[in-house]
């Protein structure tokens, strides 16, 4: 009977296949290759990000803001995307910075009242930049404005000028 008993034990000591052909070892190995080839590519990817720079892509500082003839004499133009409003006045242009020196909203031209006003919390401008009324600490900065040799307006929102300063035109 021992005989019988070794027969029956007696095997492969090797594993064997599973319904479909693979083994617990095959697939065990696959799964733990298919787990580090992903946080290889992970890697590669954070690898990348790190060496790759960090650009902001804003407009530029420089910009052109149209032909003078476009602003009649005391008109206040709002150019949204640069958040700069165009001032003609009879003693020439400026350009007047529109974020709110208080806490950096961008302020709105209300024609009818003759003022810039700060939405988030009430400060009040005149069209040169002047504080009237609200919590903001000082004017709106002035930028420097020029004429180019083609008649265009060319505002640097890189230098604040003083509000004396105006381009005559």
């Amino acid at each position: 009977m021992s005989d019988d008993k070794k027969a029956s034990v007696t095997g492969s000591p090797h594993a064997v296949p599973g319904s479909n052909g693979v083994t617990r070892r095959d697939f065990l190995n696959e799964i733990t290759m298919g787990a580090l080839g992903i946080a290889g590519l992970g890697s590669v990817a954070v690898t990348y990000q790190y060496f790759s720079p960090n650009v902001l892509f804003e407009p530029s500082t420089t910009f052109r803001a149209g032909n003078s003839d476009l602003y009649p004499v005391h008109s206040v133009t709002f150019l949204q995307d640069q958040q700069v409003y165009i001032v003609r006045m009879p003693e020439g242009f400026y350009a007047v910075s529109a974020v709110c020196t208080h806490l950096g909203c961008i302020t709105q031209w209300k024609p009818d009242a003759d003022v810039i006003a700060c939405p988030c919390h009430g400060s009040k401008f005149r069209p040169s930049g002047v504080k009237i009324a609200g919590p903001a600490p000082r004017p709106l900065p002035h930028f420097a404005i020029s004429l180019t040799a083609d008649g265009e307006l060319l505002v640097d929102k890189l230098q604040i000028i003083k509000p004396s300063e105006v381009l005559k035109v």
